[in-house]
């Protein structure tokens, strides 16, 4: 853990490193509160402080102050340094956002304990937001295949739909699905079918652009948002991308194995709806399977005039 010890007087702060450095912990000094304060500004600022009270150009309790309005998920541990030993003065510091303070002059196994409580505390709150992440990152995201999943890719096409009228862009939104996946499952198994699931994903992940947008609405069928500028082809991106899966056998447990998809696309800006959009989507994946399946069809729907897609 990262200390940062804030005090004016050289040789406590020399004292202080020297000692803390000992106890294993990586010590830096800053020698007024506004040093102190430019310090804890940075992205990789300590997680622990050790801040006097007592300095110039800005006092411990106006550092504090400045630290707590900082928008962070990881807030540092700020324990006070004090000659004072009133009550008042304590609560005042408390109040101010220090974590917890230290009566000047202080004995060395109370600073540590004090300081070993800050770490726990410290090692808490990363815990804590690393199980909160985690569990984000479950609730929108596919178990199987780690693309977004159905719930989150549909936020993302509202999204992206609001963004396109701000910008006067368009969607190009394509549906995809596995052909003759239950042969698949069918012939090699489950485990083979979700291992050809994961291995569409990884080609689908790796064939789109880095603002396009990827997800598992259910099955084997894939959600695909990539956003154009108004009048250009909505479907080329498609065409790659339907190509790429028919060139790339895909690694199971059985083997690897060839796969293909169908795609129906629907070009679309904000004045339509994503219940709009989807329909005209499956329309036109459910003719891409009537007209012989690995193939991008696409719906006309688009209201922008001189799109490839409108009619």
């Amino acid at each position: 853990m990262r200390i940062l010890i804030a005090d004016d007087d050289a040789t406590t702060r020399f004292m202080l490193q020297a000692v803390i450095g000992k106890w294993g912990f990586d010590a830096s000094t800053a020698c007024d509160g506004r040093e102190a304060w430019e310090v804890m500004q940075k992205p990789d600022a300590p997680e622990l402080v050790l801040l006097d009270w007592m300095m110039p150009e800005m006092d411990g309790l106006e550092v504090v102050r400045h630290i707590r309005t900082l928008q962070t998920d990881r807030p540092p541990y700020i324990i006070m340094l004090t000659a004072r030993g009133e009550k008042e003065d304590i609560i005042a510091g408390l109040d101010a956002g220090a974590s917890d303070y230290l009566s000047k002059p202080f004995d060395p196994g109370e600073l540590r304990a004090r300081i070993e409580v800050g770490r726990r505390m410290v090692e808490l709150q990363d815990a804590l937001i690393e199980s909160r992440e985690i569990m984000a990152h479950q609730a929108t995201h596919d178990a199987l295949t780690g693309l977004l999943n159905r719930r989150a890719i549909l936020d993302r096409l509202k999204e992206e739909l609001a963004r396109a009228g701000r910008q006067g862009d368009v969607l190009a939104v394509g549906m995809c699905d596995i052909d003759h996946f239950k042969q698949v499952n069918d012939a090699y198994g489950h485990h083979a079918g979700d291992d050809a699931l994961r291995g569409l994903a990884k080609i689908l992940g790796e064939s789109l652009r880095a603002y396009d947008s990827v997800g598992r609405v259910g099955g084997e069928e894939f959600l695909v948002i990539a956003p154009i500028k108004a009048g250009m082809d909505c479907i080329a991106i498609f065409n790659r991308l339907c190509a790429r899966v028919a060139e790339n056998r895909v690694e199971t447990g059985s083997g690897p194995l060839s796969v293909t998809v169908s795609i129906g696309v629907a070009c679309a800006d904000d004045k339509n709806t994503v219940d709009d959009i989807l329909a005209a989507a499956d329309a036109a994946l459910y003719r891409a399977k009537n007209e012989g399946r690995n193939r991008v069809v696409q719906e006309g729907m688009c209201l922008e005039d001189g799109c490839p897609c409108a009619p």
